[in-house]
């Protein structure tokens, strides 16, 4: 009786939780982050725990053969839709109907020849196979693609390689004991079924702050950002700096200051559309020209910024000048003028700084420098002058 009722529990935190993912695909429109096949997971499932119910035990028959389908065919949908959370986009339904397919052969297969035990240790084992995946993946994701849920992706390992020892000893008891081993009342399936209503009580709110702490974390990423060019603002600048001087040994920083030429003379001449395009053809530049590890960001009208991480004098000087000669090379083409429009670019470079707080001061010297090479011709380099 008691686990009737849990299984009763568990489909109905199921099938909620399913619309409830649903909606939420719905209200994100464009970028779901996977709560639809989310929802489809939650339903699959919990229609198989139904069919169980129903069921009332091990046996051979078409539901029999549908619910092993579903519940196979949940943790894949899961999987997927964590692939789409961190946009990796794999088709769903085919894979789905080919696997539904393929198992229930297999099923039909392993019945006739094996019996109805290998069919069920067939069911176990391969949801431990599915689950010891996905946990893999997880662990896989804490290395790679999901660093910044470092927290909540062990939380998340931890719960499904859970699942995982469960089915894996449920395969072993039932290669031991047989069909027996499946009664719901039996000491091994409560323990199961109290798992799993855990599970379906607390990976679903789980699951809506990944998605509430994605939408926080586009949101804040937005306002660092210049609209225009995608490079960070000073804002956006600011808080990455502060995270690199707070996560690593102070090594020696150099802020580049870049002022394209002329602007208003482009601006003036040939339109504003014209200057926005320019702007963001050096912004491309000064993206692709810094090194991994450094900072770009626009700080206002034609003037950039350039924060070159953990390296010295010389080097910083020559990336400047790499810079500058990169967009003297570039030809922008535009759309009803005749020819090829070209700028130049002055840099006014500041003495090196080791933390946060030296970066105003990084940025008067920087910007006195610049102001110099306006004054000697544009087209330059210049260093911040040695204090006297």
């Amino acid at each position: 009786m008691v686990a009737t009722i849990l299984v009763g529990m568990l489909c109905a935190h199921l099938l909620c939780f399913s619309v409830m993912f649903l909606l939420i695909g719905k209200r994100l429109q464009g970028n779901k982050m996977g709560m639809d096949l989310f929802a489809l997971g939650n339903l699959l499932l919990g229609l198989a725990y139904a069919l169980q119910l129903i069921e009332g035990g091990p046996a051979w028959s078409v539901m029999s053969v549908f619910n092993h389908i579903l519940t196979l065919a949940a943790p894949i949908a899961y999987w997927l839709g964590a692939m789409r959370f961190f946009g990796y986009s794999f088709p769903w339904w085919r894979p789905l109907v080919a696997f539904s397919v393929a198992y229930a052969a297999a099923q039909v297969l392993v019945q006739w020849s094996l019996g109805p035990v290998a069919r069920y240790a067939m069911l176990s084992g391969m949801a431990a196979l599915l689950f010891f995946a996905m946990t893999l993946t997880v662990v896989y994701g804490v290395r790679t693609f999901a660093k910044d849920l470092y927290g909540e992706m062990v939380f998340f390992a931890l719960l499904i390689s859970g699942i995982c020892v469960l089915n894996a000893l449920k395969l072993w008891k039932l290669l031991d004991g047989g069909l027996e081993a499946l009664q719901m009342d039996r000491n091994f399936q409560m323990v199961f079924y109290i798992y799993m209503s855990s599970l379906a009580t607390v990976l679903p709110p789980s699951m809506v702050w990944l998605v509430l702490r994605r939408l926080t974390d586009e949101l804040r990423d937005v306002a660092a950002r210049d609209p225009m060019t995608q490079l960070r603002n000073r804002r956006g600048l600011t808080e990455r700096l502060q995270r690199h001087f707070n996560s690593r040994k102070a090594m020696p920083a150099h802020l580049l200051i870049l002022d394209i030429d002329h602007f208003k003379h482009v601006n003036d001449t040939y339109g504003h559309p014209t200057g926005d395009a320019l702007l963001c053809q050096v912004a491309k530049v000064l993206r692709t020209t810094v090194r991994s590890g450094d900072l770009a960001s626009r700080i206002g009208g034609e003037e950039f910024v350039a924060i070159c991480l953990d390296i010295d004098a010389q080097e910083a000087l020559h990336l400047a000048e790499r810079l500058r000669a990169a967009i003297e090379n570039q030809v922008l083409c535009v759309t009803g003028i005749d020819h090829p429009l070209r700028c130049t670019i002055t840099i006014g470079m500041s003495h090196p700084f080791t933390g946060t707080h030296a970066f105003e001061e990084a940025m008067r010297q920087a910007d006195e420098a610049l102001y110099r090479g306006k004054t000697a011709g544009r087209n330059r380099v210049e260093w911040a002058l040695t204090p006297a």
